[in-house]
């Protein structure tokens, strides 16, 4: 199997079950043009989120690193009417481009995008009685993870989803002995999720135009 392959499949799938659009579509084009990374989710995972967004019901959502906004256009389609999501970006020119991109899809009354270290912005959204969010979405760097575990927790309620993106790192994550500070995040962030009795959650390897990584998925419950 080769990323040529599993590239194929998922223009099979995205062909079928995406389909083109016209907002998503300029929001990497954008990208591209800024010089920005190309690691925003692939379209089968974008309309991902947004599914498990409209199966939790969720109105209100915060995403820890935006990137170019691509993520948050999926996102924030998933909500109702009177929807909010709070999205938090390090970088001032991602914010800029993903501005412009969520603009483009006419969507800014709906997302609000945050400047800032997230370990900043957190904090001062928990001080402004922000949440709790029904959907967390964290795709930031791994290195801090579980210090993003944390806030999640603080800002979320029983019945809360909050899902973790690129988890499995080429499958380094089950390397121990690793000494990539992303796998130790990574692995840390896992460790608490496995050791915090209002968590449950599960993990899930993925393969297709992205590469090899995961997800993770962890429901907020009442630790019963």
């Amino acid at each position: 199997m080769t990323l040529a392959q599993w590239t194929e499949v998922d223009d099979y799938f995205n062909g079928l079950l995406v389909g083109p659009d016209e907002a998503l579509d300029a929001a990497v084009e954008a990208g591209d043009r800024a010089g920005l990374p190309a690691i925003q989710v692939a379209a089968n995972q974008g309309k991902l989120l947004n599914l498990l967004a409209r199966l939790q019901g969720a109105r209100t959502v915060l995403e820890i690193g935006t990137l170019g906004g691509y993520s948050a256009i999926w996102l924030a389609r998933a909500l109702p009417e009177g929807g909010k999501l709070v999205t938090l970006e390090f970088d001032p020119e991602c914010a800029e481009v993903a501005r412009e991109n969520i603009e483009r899809a006419g969507l800014s009354e709906v997302v609000e995008i945050r400047v800032g270290r997230a370990l900043d912005t957190l904090p001062e959204l928990a001080e402004e009685g922000y949440g709790p969010f029904d959907v967390v979405f964290i795709d930031a760097d791994k290195p801090s993870n579980p210090d993003y575990l944390a806030w999640s927790l603080k800002l979320t309620r029983p019945g809360s989803l909050i899902i973790a993106d690129n988890v499995v790192r080429d499958g380094e994550v089950a390397d121990g002995g690793s000494d990539d500070p992303k796998v130790q995040g990574v692995r840390r962030f896992t460790e608490l999720v496995a050791a915090e009795p209002t968590l449950t959650a599960t993990a899930l390897q993925t393969v297709g135009s992205k590469g090899y990584d995961g997800l993770m998925l962890a429901l907020v419950t009442d630790g019963r």
